[in-house]
């Protein structure tokens, strides 16, 4: 076991505690900070704990902690009486209540001074939540303004002097704990030589696995397992908590001992906490059911074999978790689903969605067109703060954040503004999208699917747009010049190739509707339409002729796919069969022989 490492800032800080008079600590400021209370032994504490630990480890005889709720306090540590935390308050002429001595903003100002001068062993200050200090810096009231003027003056007047056996220097120092560094007045910070700004970041790999074994020891089963599946447990919980924080960690822990989630499974108690969903639902599947989807998905979306075996893999894939859960936070699947209009692409989507929901409406779709500006990324992850709509938050980080489960189509992707592209870079890689109110959107539990009309045209040398494939061209011709054409799109034109390298090869190319295939879309289209009808009650015979130059019409023209029969067939027979049943006062328990489409007057003859 490797020795443990105190993290940056603390170092930076522990360095410049001779040089500074004060320090502000911004950033990740309400996290747990890692902290060795004895050697090996790392765990977690609250931030104003680990300065007050590591400031007595270094030779600081007493610290002194004030907030707003309970004014000024002195942690109890080994060895320290109550009746010595109280004479600490004294000196500094508070007077101690229960251990601790109210006092507000004014009688903090007068403390400062007294804190800065005090003799005796060097003594610090911790400021907590000192952001709430100033209601706008920018207008200070009387007693903000005389506050921070004090700290500016007492941190050029204050001296070092030596202390301890080593003689080192020593300041009374002041910490400023804030959340970001403009909470505090810029005069009293910028170009200030004896005041350092320390920004705290985010726990990196080695804070979290200094903290994970610690944790993992209360897991249940963590005592019986095997060191082995112990060491892979903790490498699983460091791994799944990548860009979480320590307490995020803790809570971990605490919910796989309330939920009895032994050690060997804590990657599933990661996922838990990450998106709110208790039973895994990829895993409520029924197998069975997937395993026999083939013909469901093929009756829906018709002539294109080579997508959905590719559509079903995938969706396997994510079922059993193979390949898709490095780190625990991509997608469980993406797919790129690209061919002519009309083709089945939306429609594949819609099914996939109806297989692993039993509701087609279930997915989330979001149209592209929508998308074209350049600022619209704003209504997928919401407006940043002081903007309009900020406390709305985005439409796609809201979806995934009440349905993780869950298909999300982004439809005609193709359309959508460069500066979106990039969001998407976000989701394939880390399966994270950080809203423009700062939460963290987990899509760990999602199925991405992308739709594009991409390599069916192209642009000649004269900028104009012409065809790249057409429905005489072969399915192998077709994949190739359309594969070709998307990479060229997205290296060329957009300058993303890492969006594609992202997607890898689940790029899916749809056939035109060839005639065999527009045949059984068109046989079942009738069908469905008669069987609406017959639903109500009402019986309709199409005569042969008239079924016959019905699909002479609707099959003439097959460059807009399934889309352009179903359009003709409202044309040709909805409406006008509509129209007829309306005029003829149609009821329950009517038959009607359906001719005259050969002669252009449909007729509706009652039987």
């Amino acid at each position: 076991m490797s020795a443990y490492v105190k993290p940056r800032w603390m170092r930076d800080l522990l360095r410049f505690l001779p040089l500074k008079s004060q320090f502000v600590l911004s950033g990740n400021i309400r996290d747990l900070q890692p902290c060795e209370v004895a050697p090996g032994v790392v765990t977690a504490q609250t931030l104003p704990a680990t300065l007050c630990d590591s400031l007595q480890g270094v030779g600081y005889t007493q610290v002194v902690i004030w907030n707003p709720m309970s004014g000024f306090s002195v942690p109890e540590t080994k060895g320290t009486s109550s009746e010595a935390t109280e004479e600490t308050l004294r000196r500094l002429g508070l007077t101690p209540v229960d251990g601790a001595a109210p006092g507000g903003i004014d009688i903090l100002a007068a403390t400062l001074e007294r804190v800065v001068n005090l003799a005796g062993g060097p003594l610090a200050l911790i400021v907590d939540f000192a952001s709430r200090l100033a209601v706008r810096t920018e207008t200070l009231s009387a007693a903000e303004h005389s506050l921070f003027t004090r700290a500016l003056v007492l941190a050029h007047q204050a001296a070092p002097r030596p202390a301890g056996e080593p003689r080192r220097p020593f300041f009374n120092t002041i910490f400023w704990i804030v959340d970001k560094e403009g909470d505090l007045p810029d005069w009293l910070l910028i170009n200030n030589p004896r005041i350092r700004h320390i920004p705290i970041s985010r726990p990196d790999s080695a804070s979290r696995r200094a903290l994970s074994g610690a944790l993992l020891r209360g897991v249940p089963g963590a005592h019986q397992v095997a060191p082995d599946i112990l060491a892979q447990a903790d490498a699983a919980f460091v791994d799944g908590s990548d860009g979480l924080l320590l307490a995020d960690m803790n809570a971990i822990a605490t919910l796989a001992r309330v939920e009895n989630v032994t050690v060997d499974k804590i990657a599933d108690a990661v996922r838990r906490y990450k998106v709110g969903v208790t039973e895994d639902p990829w895993l409520q599947i029924d197998r069975e059911k997937i395993r026999n989807a083939e013909t469901f998905v093929r009756n829906r979306v018709m002539g294109q074999a080579h997508a959905v075996t590719h559509m079903l893999d995938l969706v396997k894939r994510a079922m059993t978790g193979v390949g898709s859960r490095r780190k625990g936070n991509r997608p469980r699947g993406v797919a790129f689903l690209a061919g002519p209009t009309g083709v089945g692409k939306t429609e594949l989507a819609k099914t996939i969605t109806s297989l692993l929901f039993g509701d087609e409406a279930a997915y989330i779709r979001f149209d592209m067109s929508e998308f074209s500006a350049e600022h619209a990324d704003q209504r997928l992850i919401g407006a940043p703060p002081g903007y309009v709509g900020y406390d709305v938050g985005g439409e796609l980080t809201n979806a995934i954040r009440e349905r993780p489960f869950s298909v999300v189509l982004f439809d005609e992707i193709e359309k959508a503004h460069p500066r979106i592209l990039d969001k998407f870079l976000q989701i394939l890689d880390d399966g994270v999208l950080t809203s423009g109110r700062g939460d963290r959107v987990y899509f760990s539990e999602a199925l991405i699917i992308f739709t594009s009309n991409l390599g069916i045209y192209r642009q000649d040398e004269g900028l104009g747009r012409v065809a790249n494939v057409s429905p005489g061209d072969s399915f192998e011709t077709i994949q190739e010049r359309v594969l070709s054409e998307i990479q060229r799109h997205f290296k060329l034109v957009l300058n993303r190739p890492e969006i594609l390298n992202r997607i890898g090869e689940n790029v899916i190319v749809f056939d035109f509707i060839r005639s065999d295939v527009a045949d059984e879309i068109f046989e079942q289209m009738v069908r469905m339409v008669l069987d609406d009808i017959a639903a109500q009650g009402i019986q309709i015979t199409l005569e042969h002729d008239s079924k016959s130059l019905l699909k002479q019409r609707c099959l003439q023209d097959l460059s807009n796919g399934g889309r352009g029969i179903r359009n003709q067939i409202e044309a040709h027979l909805i409406n006008p069969v509509a129209r007829a049943l309306f005029d003829q006062d149609a009821k329950p328990g009517d038959h009607f022989m359906l001719s005259g489409l050969s002669s252009g007057a449909l007729q509706l003859q009652k039987l």
